[in-house]
């Protein structure tokens, strides 16, 4: 558990009788002054709900390890440094500052490395999606948040996460717009959705997995309204493992294709190359030209940064223009 510097508790008891006077006098108590400062807790912490429940870490961290992409990209977008990264191959160019020694590296995005996180004493760590199950450890090192993304409930989810990025870094006007701008766009893709239908796969290896709604990629769904091609799809992170007469059967309006081997730099057969059959050309995606690739970083390795989202949102709305 994170402990206040004996200094910070001596303070408080020096104030606590000044505090009593300012209450008697009519002046604004504890609770309310926590409620107006939107969750501050106790001088130099605020309250924050993650995928763990609550957690109380301090404000504005000067020292932040992160142990996800998009939360990483997040940051990043909204100024703020971070002081210790995992090693993540084939970044973007917006992004490949971090792969350089400017910036520790402490472990990989499944294996940290605690004792270079420990050395870097830091004042709060996040975890997230594939770094989550490390969360039990980095917490006895420092204050650590869980901004896991539920993917049956993206947008909610990411809505909250990001509002406690907001929260812990005082970001939280620039967050607000960002959310709203979002759901401006989901409102208008929805609307132009219809009753077109839609297939994700993503390839790797020269194999194709499916999935739908409350999936990794199921925004296209659930969100954005675009009705399944296909039924009963598992929701687990590996999707089903299909082929391409399950395409064809499908027959969707839409196939949206994620090449995996590309978003995490392997040599694999390309995502064109796999798809590129009878069974998949007779598609009623194909002869309208509405087979989709999209950006594997974005969906991939980062889908729930904030840029991400807003372009997961327009490669779709341009899908059905």
């Amino acid at each position: 558990m994170h402990r206040r510097p004996i200094r910070g508790r001596l303070l408080g008891a020096l104030l606590l009788p000044l505090l009593l006077t300012l209450t008697a006098c009519g002046g604004t108590t504890g609770t309310d002054a926590s409620a107006a400062a939107g969750g501050t807790g106790d001088a130099g912490d605020v309250t924050v709900t993650h995928a763990r429940g609550t957690a109380e870490v301090p404000a504005s961290p000067k020292k932040v390890v992160v142990f996800d992409v998009g939360v990483l990209a997040t940051l990043d977008e909204l100024g703020v440094r971070v002081s210790g990264v995992p090693v993540v191959e084939n970044l973007p160019d917006g992004l490949a500052e971090y792969a350089t020694d400017a910036y520790p590296k402490v472990g990989s995005l499944f294996e940290p490395d605690y004792e270079k996180v420990n050395a870097l004493e830091p004042d709060l760590i996040v975890v997230a999606g594939r770094s989550s199950a490390a969360y039990p450890k980095l917490a006895e090192i420092a204050p650590t948040v869980d901004l896991t993304v539920d993917n049956a409930h993206f947008l909610t989810s990411l809505r909250q996460r990001a509002e406690a990025l907001g929260t812990i870094f005082g970001k939280q006007a620039e967050v607000a717009r960002r959310l709203d701008a979002i759901d401006a766009s989901v409102a208008r893709v929805k609307a132009a959705a219809g009753d077109r239908t839609g297939l994700v796969v993503l390839t790797t290896g020269g194999k194709i997995s499916a999935y739908g709604p409350g999936s990794r990629f199921g925004l296209v769904h659930d969100a954005l309204s675009v009705k399944p091609a296909a039924g009963g799809l598992s929701t687990d992170v590996h999707g089903n493992a299909v082929s391409a007469e399950f395409i064809a059967k499908a027959d969707p309006d839409l196939l949206y294709v994620i090449d995996r081997d590309s978003a995490i730099g392997q040599d694999g057969a390309a995502a064109k190359q796999v798809l590129d059959n009878e069974l998949v050309n007779g598609t009623k995606a194909a002869k309208n030209g509405r087979i989709v690739y999209l950006d594997s970083f974005t969906w991939y390795v980062a889908p729930t940064a904030l840029s991400s989202v807003e372009a997961m949102i327009k490669a779709v709305g341009d899908s059905l223009s």
